[in-house]
């Protein structure tokens, strides 16, 4: 573990949590309420009516309601957009975001980014069982199962999506700290899937701005929302790479851009 370094004038909230020693330990411990079997017989990609018009409705509500609110609620800025404009020739059969997991709207704050594109992204399995299932599925969650059989329907459902050019979105810290500063270890899943599907990586991070103005006047407690784009990562490596040598090279260069685009001298972690 690093000594923790950040450049001058980058902010750092108080949030006055412990966090965990280990930093892909869940903080958040989900309220079943709905168990679901996801082993078995479970549709990863449902293409119901009532599924299709639950989706619509729900981007639909984000779209048009959420949106403004979370500008209204988080301040949120958005940097980095000429990254999406110059290179939108790469991104013609689909691409893969990845973001920090540090708010509860951080991947509005990403679907917010790409103009307003619906993303699908594989979702911890609990998710699907908590009072927000239906918005894990409307917002494309995919619950990730463990047996084999199953992970094969995973599968075919993520590459049905590809097939039709379907964005996807990754937490590559696997859990959701709030308000955390320093960027956690990447798991290496993600850069694996967007290896097999040769699609370009978008690493994109959110930072923190101090309330200031009306947010401190109304007292607001939670830090305003930076999200900054970088630039796309290409899974191509150098001639006699292995994939897992492509995958390793992916996961730093996006590890790296985040920490710089964080205002992050040296990170806690390591990658």
């Amino acid at each position: 573990m690093n000594q923790h370094i950040n450049k001058p004038g980058t902010y750092v909230p108080e949030t006055n949590l412990t966090y965990p020693e280990n930093p892909q330990e869940f903080m958040i411990q989900p309220n079943i309420v709905h168990p679901v079997d996801i082993e078995n017989n479970y549709t990863f990609l449902d293409k119901s009516f009532k599924q299709k018009l639950l989706s619509f409705g729900i981007y639909g509500a984000i779209f048009t309601i959420v949106f403004p609110i979370h500008r209204i609620k988080y301040g949120l800025k958005i940097k980095g957009k000429s990254n999406l404009r110059k290179n939108r020739k790469l991104f013609k059969n689909g691409a893969m975001t990845i973001c920090n997991h540090v708010y509860r709207w951080d991947f509005l704050a990403v679907v917010q980014a790409v103009k307003y594109r619906r993303l699908w992204y594989p979702s911890r399995p609990e998710n699907v069982m908590t009072p927000d299932r239906n918005l894990i599925k409307g917002t494309g969650g995919i619950p990730i199962p463990q047996s084999i059989s199953a992970l094969k329907n995973f599968y075919k459902a993520f590459d049905e999506l590809h097939n039709r050019k379907k964005w996807f979105h990754i937490f590559p810290e696997a859990c959701r700290w709030e308000y955390y500063q320093p960027i956690r270890p990447f798991r290496l899943g993600g850069f694996k899937m967007a290896y097999k599907y040769q699609i370009p990586v978008i690493p994109m991070v959110i930072s923190y701005r101090e309330p200031k103005g009306l947010y401190k006047l109304f007292k607001v407690k939670h830090p305003l929302i930076t999200l900054t784009i970088g630039e796309p990562i290409l899974p191509v490596g150098k001639e006699g790479e292995r994939k897992n040598e492509i995958c390793i090279s992916m996961q730093k260069n996006a590890h790296q851009q985040m920490v710089k685009m964080a205002g992050i001298e040296q990170n806690k972690w390591e990658i």
